[in-house]
């Protein structure tokens, strides 16, 4: 029996709506109530379809995730209340917590909404396994994908919406040293070893096109070979190349339409990108003949390349001037989500990689 993707997408999401209930984490407060008082509450004056809306549909994927988890697991009758459970106790817990931070309001009926957005998501997943659909799900797995294969399907499919927040050449995640020097920076001023930071810290040249076009290709192909691991046949990986390659271009055109509006959803493709992504296609299929190490340790290679070229160029004035944007939330508000997908997708990646490699060949 495999083991359900859906458990380590649950985690993530757990996680996630963790991240967005507590945003920004501070400052911390005492206000003097005890954490429940917000049951006892007046309703709220002002109430909107959206608020609605979002509280609903932010529960339902945990919902289903759970719900798919047990029922993967042979649990199906606690499939139908244990989602709705565990909604109830993370939404109370996340509200309650919210009693102590001043930007965020506790409210009865958000957690109310959410436990009903979590049931929703388990009513979803009930039906369909009483409609047969996920035995079918099911079947299909077991012909396209290898035995141990939950983590990298996670992993592939959250990585279109990584690239929802503005990467500084498309497809080229995990640039975070400029991040972290600031922060260092921050946390040494004023001390002793300031001076010896600023005299240490390596001068940044911008990518050259050749430099870009390398970036997108070595991007898109990770996430190809990524693929490679998990998927059977050869057929298969063809089509997992055509899939992900239009799922990457679609997310990437619509982080460009939020970043600088919509008349610039293809204004990402230059010739760069177009050369890496043609790069990328062609030589995934060449690879997608090769066993699923090889495909395990280019990736890994291409990785390491791909965050050094990255962590080595410096921002452009357009890609913070539209980081600075999103993080004021003037197009959406991911309250971080989305940045932190991209920081951390290709790192995840890698411990990923190097587990599998650790492995034994996966059954057939």
């Amino acid at each position: 029996m495999h083991k359900s993707t859906a458990w380590p997408l649950s985690w993530v999401y757990v996680g996630l709506i963790v991240y967005a209930s507590l945003y920004p984490f501070g400052p911390w407060r005492d206000a003097g109530l005890v954490p429940w008082s917000y049951w006892l509450a007046p309703t709220p004056r002002y109430w909107t379809g959206f608020d609605v809306t979002v509280n609903v549909l932010g529960y339902m994927p945990l919902g289903g995730l759970l719900a798919l988890g047990l029922v993967r697991s042979n649990r199906a009758a606690q499939a139908r209340f244990l989602p709705v459970l565990v909604g109830l106790v993370l939404s109370a817990g996340m509200e309650a917590l919210q009693s102590y931070l001043p930007a965020r309001v506790p409210s009865r009926e958000d957690c109310l909404l959410n436990t009903a957005g979590a049931w929703l998501g388990a009513v979803v997943v009930d039906i369909c396994y009483r409609l047969g659909w996920l035995s079918r799900w099911s079947r299909m797995r077991e012909r396209w994908l290898v035995a141990e294969s939950r983590g990298g399907l996670a992993l592939l499919m959250l990585w279109p919406l990584s690239l929802l927040f503005p990467a500084p050449v498309p497809f080229g995640l995990g640039q975070v040293m400029g991040r972290v020097q600031a922060t260092v920076v921050d946390w040494l001023e004023g001390s002793f070893a300031q001076d010896w930071w600023e005299l240490v810290e390596p001068v940044r040249e911008p990518l050259a096109p050749g430099a870009q076009a390398v970036c997108v290709f070595l991007g898109l192909l990770i996430v190809f070979l990524l693929a490679f691991t998990v998927l059977r046949e050869r057929r298969y990986r063809y089509l997992g190349i055509a899939f992900l390659g239009g799922a990457g271009a679609l997310a990437t055109a619509l982080s460009s339409a939020m970043s600088w509006g919509p008349q610039h959803v293809w204004g990402w493709l230059d010739l760069p990108s177009q050369v890496g992504m043609l790069a990328a296609v062609l030589a995934a299929c060449g690879l997608a003949l090769a066993p699923w190490r090889v495909s395990a340790s280019l990736a890994l290679l291409a990785l390491g390349v791909l965050l050094v070229e990255l962590n080595q160029a410096p921002h452009s004035p357009y890609f913070a001037q539209t980081l600075q944007e999103w993080e004021q939330g003037r197009f959406i508000r991911f309250h971080g989500l989305a940045q932190w997908l991209g920081w951390c997708w290709p790192y995840a990646c890698g411990v990923y990689l190097v587990g599998r490699l650790g492995q034994r060949d996966p059954k057939n």
